[in-house]
Order: C-alpha cells, then structure tokens, then sequence
C-alpha cells in the first residue's frame, strides 16, 4: 500500500482548462472518492494519476504525482512501471472478449512485461480471483470465455485482472455505474476487503455508495465556466453530516448534481 498525494494539479486539453490546483492526499489503505456533478474534472484527475492523461494528443498537464513521495511523471520512470503500481478499473466492464477468464487476469503480466513461472501463474490466477471475489463462482471454468461472464462477474474479472500485476494503488472510475444493485453490493463488498491490501481512489456519482466505501472524501466543482477544482476534502462521514462549504451541504444533501 502507498500514499498518492496531487500537489497543485492543474489540466488542459488543447485550450479548454479542466483542472485548477487540485491538492488532494489520498492515505495508504484507504478508500478515497470523489464525488461531483458531471463535467467538474472528477475522471480527468483520476486518469491523471496513472498517468493516462498523457494519452490524449491535445493533454497538458502542471504539478506534481507523488506515490510515496516519488514523482509519477518523473521521466526516467517508464510509463508501464507507473501503471503498474497505480492501476485502473473503468466505467464499463472491459474484459478481453477473446481471451478465458485465466487469460485475463493474466493479461496485465504481458502488458507490464512481468515474467513469472507456470507455477506462480496460477497460485497468481486464483489469489487474484480470491481477491476480486470472484473465485468461487469460477474456479471450475477458468477457461471459459471471460466475455461470457455476467456484468458484475466481468467487472469483478477485470478487478482480478489489475490486482494480478501487484498494484499499490487501484482507481476505479465509476465501477458500478453499468450494474444491477445486486451486483453493486457485491463489488462494494470487494472494495470493503480490498481496502485493507491497496489503495483505492474512486469516482462515484452515487452519494449513499460515497458513503458506504470511503474512509475519505473530496467534492469536485465546477462553476460559472471555471475550471474544476476541489470545494472540500476530508473525512466522509463529517462531510456528509458536517459539511464546512454550503456547496457541499447542497451537492451531497441532493439539492443539485
């Protein structure tokens, strides 16, 4: 487990400015979201902390990533280590449709270049699945399509397939946006036990969810044509009870988002 912490971040893409000097400390072993209407920077700044805001041709980027002090942009740091310790679960589930459920949770070894032996292969395959909460109802056709799988399972699959490199840190953007409630519990219930071996940074549009996984809380905002920046960060519970900016009393309190 690590620390993330954003000094001063600010972002650009081509002219239009999306970021102004986010400070934000995310704790080793804790779970942080990030909450905010739609179009406040929330998902810009989660992708730039692995560093996938350099993807886009037009990105510009100003301030610094430290993972446990160490600047993830740091250019003698290659991209791929950089990814590795901080890894990504997106939006939509995103298994290779192709591959079997073990193909999967091994593809991030390929992708970092990370050579292992069959043996640790699999030890590797079922403590990832273990991990995601997933190996019980697969254990028995791992080489099954992992595309077969249902919505929820894929997710858990894709969680199985980012912890299988050994990342210190996991960000999820929105993991259960696309899922039924059933499934969404059980993916909230993989970040409750995943929290005490990783990390986690989360965007949620959902304020009871914010709530329910996070130990620590950041309220993104943009307004009146302004870049996003952060109104108020701290501790959840006091934040969804005692909010300090009348902003947020009104964001997490319904009133508008």
């Amino acid at each position: 487990m690590a620390e993330l912490r954003a000094r001063e971040v600010s972002a650009w893409f081509g002219s239009h400015h999306v970021l102004d000097r986010v400070s934000l400390t995310m704790p080793a072993g804790q779970v942080t979201a990030l909450i905010g209407p739609s179009g406040c920077g929330k998902s810009t700044f989660l992708r730039i902390l692995n560093r996938m805001h350099e993807l886009v041709p037009s990105a510009a980027l100003a301030g610094e990533v430290l993972l446990d002090g160490h600047d993830l942009y740091d250019p003698a740091l290659r991209v791929t280590q950089a990814r590795r310790d901080v890894g990504m679960v997106f939006q939509k589930p995103n298994p290779f449709p192709a591959m079997s459920i073990r193909e999967n949770v091994l593809a991030g070894l390929r992708l970092t270049g990370t050579r292992v032996s069959a043996a640790e292969r699999s030890m590797l395959v079922e403590s990832s699945l273990i991990r995601a909460g997933l190996w019980r109802e697969v254990k028995d056709r791992l080489d099954a399509p992992g595309g077969g799988l249902s919505g929820g399972q894929q997710q858990r699959l894709c969680i199985a397939r980012s912890l299988a490199v050994r990342p210190r840190v996991l960000l999820m953007d929105e993991p259960c946006s696309a899922l039924d409630p059933t499934s969404t519990r059980v993916i909230e219930e993989t970040i409750g036990e995943l929290a005490s071996q990783v990390t986690i940074v989360i965007v949620t549009h959902n304020m009871q969810q914010a709530a329910r996984v996070s130990q620590q809380c950041a309220f993104f905002l943009a307004e009146n044509g302004m870049p996003g920046a952060i109104v108020e960060h701290g501790d959840t519970s006091a934040m969804f009870t005692r909010p300090q900016d009348e902003r947020t009393a009104a964001y997490v309190g319904g009133r508008f988002g």
